[in-house]
């Protein structure tokens, strides 16, 4: 199942705030400024800094 879209609109990277890019495909949330990717399980942002993967 996708993130719903209202959702995704108001998600931010907790490290600088700034936006992030849906990869559906890898259900991750990815902030391109920071180099991070936070983890999507069971349809739940895991929006955490310190269990974000680099990149």
């Amino acid at each position: 199942m996708a993130l719903d879209q209202q959702l995704l609109e108001i998600l931010a990277c907790p490290q600088c705030k700034g936006d992030l890019e849906y990869d559906r495909g890898n259900e991750k949330l990815i902030c391109h400024k920071c180099r991070l990717k936070y983890s999507i399980k069971d349809d739940i942002p895991i929006m955490l800094i310190d269990e974000a993967e680099k990149f």
